[in-house]
């Protein structure tokens, strides 16, 4: 008996791929266009920058290698002298006596101005619509002031005679303030200055610290109530986690802004009495402007960017840690 088999049929051949055409590809160009976009959008802004920060920075790099005085600058003569403006500055008791005091005075007004700011940050957040306008009106009047007018208002306040200041302590009963001269002496001096950059600042921590904490969930503080916190435990386990990168950031701004203030410092008293208030900007506009050694000046305010910088490197780092965190954080939430 033959078996008779069936032969399969024959399978069919799928048609071959189209060579891909050489040159760029339709979706290709977008892609590209997608990815040099930002680039050419940030062009005016980075061209804005070296024009206007890079090339004073450069100027300045320069003539603190020149011996500019009065001289040298009538009769058009460039002279080098190296790094003798810096050796001189350095060698110098005194660069070193502003550059501590400068430091100091730093600390002690950022950890001020970030206390007080916190504080009326969260005000902001417990009051009703119409105290938190007119609250908000009033931070932003004082921080839309500008500076010199400030200082002089200040100054008004705190003068020898028909002084505010001086008027209202001596009604209180403090009779030996009616006449007291608050730019007399360091530490006064010091507290009309402080006073100054603490009005002037505290409004961008309070308002950007309300802004930060309309972010954070009432659910959060509803769980945190029902698992028996208090306000302080609320505030330390919910709100603070919160706040703290916005704290940082605000920190490493207000100590740029703290360590630079030039005209809070300059206008009050000029660095008096007897230099005894000068802070490293005062310092260079005085050695530098003042006594006519401009290229001295030049040499300090750049030591006084270095310096800076040394001091926000740590923080930087920190700020730095602060955000990869969050990133990380982030990216597993997602996940």
């Amino acid at each position: 008996m033959s078996v008779q088999t069936r032969e399969a049929p024959p399978r069919k051949r799928r048609p071959a791929a189209a060579p891909r055409a050489a040159g760029p590809q339709p979706g290709e160009g977008r892609r590209a266009d997608k990815a040099t976009l930002p680039y050419l959008l940030l062009l005016p802004a980075l061209a804005l920058t070296a024009v206007f920060l890079g090339y004073p920075l450069v100027t300045n790099g320069m003539l603190s290698f020149q011996n500019l005085n009065m001289t040298q600058l009538i009769q058009h003569v460039t002279e080098w002298n190296g790094f003798a403006n810096y050796t001189d500055t350095l060698s110098n008791e005194e660069f070193w006596r502003v550059t501590l005091r400068s430091v100091i005075f730093t600390a002690v007004n950022v950890v001020v101005i970030i206390v007080v700011g916190t504080l009326i940050g969260l005000l902001l957040a417990r009051l009703g619509p119409r105290m938190r306008l007119l609250l908000s009106v009033a931070l932003v009047l004082a921080w839309a002031m500008p500076i010199i007018a400030a200082t002089t208002v200040y100054q008004w306040l705190f003068a020898q005679r028909f002084g505010v200041v001086n008027w209202v302590l001596a009604e209180l009963g403090f009779e030996s303030m009616a006449d007291y001269n608050w730019t007399g002496t360091q530490l006064s001096t010091f507290f009309v200055i402080s006073l100054l950059l603490v009005w002037t600042s505290v409004p961008f921590v309070a308002i950007n610290l309300y802004a930060a904490t309309t972010t954070i969930a009432k659910e959060l503080y509803e769980a945190a109530a029902l698992d028996g916190a208090g306000a302080w435990q609320s505030f330390k386990c919910v709100t603070l986690p919160f706040l703290k990168p916005f704290l940082l950031v605000a920190t490493f701004l207000e100590i740029i802004w703290i360590f630079k203030a030039f005209p809070h410092v300059f206008a009050i008293n000029e660095g008096g009495p007897n230099r005894l208030t000068e802070t490293l900007p005062v310092y260079a506009f005085v050695e530098g402007v003042g006594g006519q050694h401009y290229g001295t000046g030049a040499a300090i305010s750049v030591l006084t960017i270095l310096i800076l910088l040394a001091l926000m490197a740590y923080y930087l780092r920190i700020v730095l840690r602060q955000e990869d965190a969050d990133e990380t954080e982030n990216d597993g939430e997602m996940a």
